[in-house]
This record gives structure tokens, C-alpha cells and sequence, in this order.
């Protein structure tokens, strides 16, 4: 059965209340036409993952604008005066994590760990209702896995089994991401063949996902 599918058909995975990660930061990297999908289901109280909430108008921003989303962990939500606004209102959760620390909770959920520790945090209002573990005379808080019913990535190009190649650092966060998730789909700009990517440019491989969208595809 072939990875690649349309947009309309992408629609009925989306569920209200589950949890997505989607790939980016500030807007690069993240797979805008699955955005737009996501927010043509009319799915609700989304549980976002993600490095930042962007702009209003960019990245995962327009998920934000449309309240689709009841809670968003992110590492920061400065560039997105919506944002702010729903915070404030009471219109949705925030949960601040420190952007190393979430792209190593990510990890962790992507390769079975039961967290991670990092002194990140410690002494801080970061610390609040989290375990904290000595080591070597060390204080260290306990950071919990991530993971997500659904990973939303950007690549450049995929082939058919699903092998992606990232152009730069539009790369990001989609490769963790790729690992934390029951289902990943792939929006990309192109799809080959079988064997016409140079297996050595192959960062995220086929084995990991299981839809694939063309960019601007209907």
C-alpha cells in the first residue's frame, strides 16, 4: 500500500483532544499544509508539542488563532501576541520548557527512557511538582518523556517507502519528532522512486513513517 496519500484522505486521523508534535522552529521546518489540514478537520482541544508557537501567521500560529489547541508545551511563545492573549484569558494552557530540555523529553519518549535528568531548571520555578535526584552531589530534576498520538514533519523530498532528506536547518526538530509518535506523516516538496535517494542523504528513515503529503496536495 503506497505511503503517499491526499489531504482529504489525511483528515479523518485527526482526533479532538489528542496530542501532535509538529516540526519547526519559528515557522521553518514546519509542514504548513498539514497545518491547514489540521485546522480544516475542525479538531479540538489539541494538545500541541512544539519549540515555539511561531506568529500568528506562520508555523503552527494559525493552530493558536483558530483555537484549536487547549494546551501547548513549547519553549517559548514571545514572537505570538496570540499566544499570550489566550494564556492571560484563561483560554489555554501553557507549559514553558526549556528548549533543550523539550527536545531531550522528545528523545527520550522516541527511545523508551523513562525521562531524562538535566539541572536545567533547578532552583527555578521549573522545579515545581518535579522529582529531583541527587548525583554526585548533584541536583538534577527528573523530565518526563514526550509522546504523541500524531508527528507532523516538514522534509524536502521523500521516496515511496517514506525516506527523508531535510534541506538544512529547516531539519530541526523534525527527526526527534519522527521517533515520539503513534502515527508521523511527512508533508514534502517531492517524491522519487525507490533507490533514487543517495542512501547517505537519507536522515529519517522510511521504516519510521507512515503517511506521506505532498506540499500544496489536495
Amino acid at each position: 500500500m503506497s505511503k503517499v496519500i491526499t489531504t482529504e484522505e489525511l483528515l479523518p486521523f485527526f482526533k479532538d483532544g489528542m496530542t501532535v508534535m509538529i516540526g519547526g522552529f519559528m515557522g521553518v521546518g514546519t509542514p504548513g499544509t498539514l497545518v491547514d489540514a489540521l485546522i480544516k478537520s475542525n479538531t479540538k482541544n489539541i494538545t500541541l508539542i512544539a519549540s515555539d508557537t511561531a506568529t500568528a501567521e506562520t508555523g503552527v500560529g494559525p493552530l493558536i488563532v483558530n483555537k484549536r489547541v487547549g494546551k501547548v508545551i513549547t519553549s517559548h511563545i514571545g514572537t505570538n501576541r496570540e499566544t499570550g492573549r489566550q494564556m492571560i484569558a484563561g483560554e489555554i494552557e501553557v507549559e514553558l520548557v526549556p528548549q533543550g530540555t523539550l527536545a531531550e523529553r522528545v528523545r527520550a519518549g522516541g527511545s523508551g527512557l523513562g525521562g531524562i535528568l538535566t539541572p536545567t531548571g533547578v532552583g527555578t520555578v521549573v522545579e515545581e511538582g518535579k522529582q529531583k535526584i541527587v548525583v554526585d552531589g548533584k541536583e538534577y530534576l527528573l523530565e518526563k518523556p514526550f509522546r504523541a498520538n500524531v508527528a507532523l514533519l516538514k522534509a524536502k523530498k521523500a521516496d515511496r517507502a517514506g525516506n527523508l532528506v531535510y534541506h538544512k536547518s529547516a531539519r530541526n526538530f523534525n527527526p526527534i519528532m519522527a521517533l515520539a509518535a503513534e502515527l508521523v506523516i511527512a508533508e514534502v516538496e517531492e517524491v522519487v522512486e525507490i533507490g533514487e535517494i543517495d542512501p547517505d542523504h537519507v536522515v529519517t528513515t522510511g521504516i519510521l513513517i507512515d503517511k506521506i503529503v505532498v506540499k500544496g496536495g489536495d
